[in-house]
Formats: structure tokens, sequence, C-alpha cells
């Protein structure tokens, strides 16, 4: 899983770059260039790692011009950005048994010079897979459920990309404060919570946030039933689609890691 692990670190690193503003080429540049980079750190290099170093590279490339594409009222884009990731991860997984097995790599190597208990003995190619997870269940997850809300139309394309904090927004983004911030959060605490064995206190969380933003959703509505800002059945459908998106998105992550046990 050392390829999968550096795809996902690749884009997850991209991503989180271009949410705190920088220019999406230095972004992309310095993306591809840790993804690449960290195949042979978590293998020991050969045919197969590098053709899978080219992939990773075209892929982040692809990721980030189709992203932009899609924030650009093309909405057909936020769908065949979410193919390339899809597919590309897709292809990496099926092809990863051609990649030299990761003993005697640096990374392995560091691991067990650890003096952190189990860490010592954890395989390189779990540690850069779990390293890719958690760093994609970031800016990354939050892109994709925006992906998909636009592919559904239930966002508009040019909220895709964050506005200004000096731009009003508006629609059912500016409906529901917080989910860029919550949804990072409630992923990770999934994902930790899963790998601890507690799916249900991961099941919990999920019903907590429903709980939560059920006054908030009725909110919407004057004591005269009518609809206030955007409707009230589009902030639902932003709200409902753009969980189960996030949802799964942490589940996702959970099953790759679980593919590795």
């Amino acid at each position: 899983m050392t390829w999968l692990g550096a795809l996902l670190t690749a884009v997850g690193l991209t991503d989180l770059l271009r949410g705190f503003g920088l220019n999406r080429r230095w972004a992309a540049a310095i993306g591809v260039t840790s993804g690449v980079l960290a195949i042979p750190v978590a293998g020991r290099g050969g045919w197969g790692d590098a053709a899978a170093g080219v992939l990773v590279g075209a892929i982040v490339i692809l990721w980030v011009y189709l992203t932009r594409r899609a924030g650009s009222a093309r909405p057909h884009a936020a769908a065949l950005a979410l193919a390339v990731l899809g597919v590309g991860a897709a292809v990496l997984v099926a092809f990863s048994g051609l990649s030299v097995k990761p003993g005697g790599s640096v990374l392995e190597d560091w691991l067990r010079s650890l003096e952190v208990g189990p860490v010592r003995f954890v395989e390189a190619s779990h540690a850069m897979l779990l390293f890719g997870v958690l760093l994609v269940n970031l800016a990354t997850g939050n892109l994709v459920v925006r992906l998909v809300l636009v592919s559904t139309g239930a966002l508009r394309p040019a909220d895709i990309n964050p506005a200004p904090p000096s731009t009003p927004s508006t629609g059912p983004a500016a409906e529901l404060r917080g989910g860029r911030l919550l949804g990072p959060m409630e992923r990770l605490l999934i994902v930790g919570l899963g790998l601890a064995g507690q799916l249900t206190a991961a099941g919990l969380v999920i019903a907590a946030k429903g709980l939560i933003r059920f006054p908030e959703l009725q909110a919407k509505r004057s004591d005269t039933e009518e609809v206030q800002g955007a409707g009230i059945d589009q902030v639902t459908e932003y709200f409902l689609v753009g969980s189960f998106v996030s949802w799964l998105f942490a589940l996702t992550s959970l099953v790759s890691l679980g593919l590795v046990q």
C-alpha cells in the first residue's frame, strides 16, 4: 500500500497548502514532490516504483487542474476530478504487487530505531498509508464533499473554492456555518475511533451531528413557515448529502487501512 499512501500524501498536502492560500502551482509542485519521494523513502526503488511515482504526479496535476475548472462554472469537471482520483487510487492498488517490498527502507529503519512501543513494529507501507489517510481527511475531504455537492446540483460551482472572508457568501453553504472546520474534525474522529475498534462510538458521533444541526435547520423557517434566505429544502439537501459524503469518505479511509491488516 506504499503507492496508495504516496498518492494520498501528495493529494492531501497539495489541498492543504491550497487551503492555506498558497499558489496552486507551488502547492502542486510540493505535493507531487512529496508523493514521488515518499515511494523510495518507504520502499527500495525499482521500475515499478518509478512508474508509480510518475502516475502519482500525473494524478495530482490532473486533480488540481480539474478542481480549478470545476470552480469556474464547469460542473462536469467536478465529476471528472472525482473519477480521476478514484480511478487513479484503484489502479495504484491493483498494481501494488509490482512494488519492491519495503524491507530495509529509510522509513522502516527509522521506525525500528524509535523507542515508542508498538511503533517500532509498524511496517513502512502501513505507516505511509496511515499518514496519507490522516492528511487526506483534512482539506481533501472537504473538497471531495464540495465536488459531490456541485455534481448533484446542491452547491454552485463558484462555492468549490472558499471565498475570501471579506466576500459575502450566499446559498446553503452560508446558512450552515462551521462545516469546513467540523468536517475534518469529524472525519478524523471517526477514523480514530474506527482504528481503536470503537465503531459504536463513531456511530454516536454521526448521530450527534444530526441532533445538533436539527434545531439550526428548523430555525431556517419563520413562524409563518416562510423560508428565509436559502430554501429549507436546499439547506437540508446540502446538509444531508454533504454529511453522508463526509462519513463515507472517513469510512472508506478505514477500509483502506483495513486492507493492510
